[in-house]
């Protein structure tokens, strides 16, 4: 970390931009399950998929954990800080688990106490 960010800021963006990106891609989840309730073919179709007001949040959110995330690459470096995007793959799953009701067998709890073993040793 750079000398004169906030060591409190650059640890909220780093735990917080992958939070974003996770509750994006719900939100596309979402957008996709509504675009298959209202026939989405076609121009009409389309036009209707990028007014869906779910699928602008879900831009939204992405936007703004582009800005904090080059915030955070502004005051450490890319090599330091790009580990904590991994987060995404644990939180995503976890997720679809709480809001689709989707199944998380034993590989998922492994693979998901590896990646956080892995940042610990990254970043210790």
């Amino acid at each position: 970390m750079t000398a004169g960010a906030p060591a409190l800021l650059l640890w909220t963006g780093l735990l917080l931009t992958p939070v974003m990106i996770s509750a994006g891609q719900v939100l596309f989840k979402m957008t996709g399950g509504r675009i298959d309730g209202r026939g989405a073919s076609g121009v009409a179709g389309i036009l209707r998929t990028l007014v869906d007001p779910y699928l602008l949040v879900a831009f939204a959110i992405y936007g703004s954990a582009t800005v904090l995330w080059v915030y955070v690459l502004r005051h450490m470096p890319l090599s330091q800080a790009y580990p904590f995007m991994a987060l995404s793959f644990v939180l995503v799953p976890l997720a679809s688990l709480l809001f689709f009701g989707e199944t998380l067998g034993l590989r998922y709890w492994i693979g998901a106490a590896l990646i956080v073993a892995g940042m610990v040793v990254i970043n210790t």
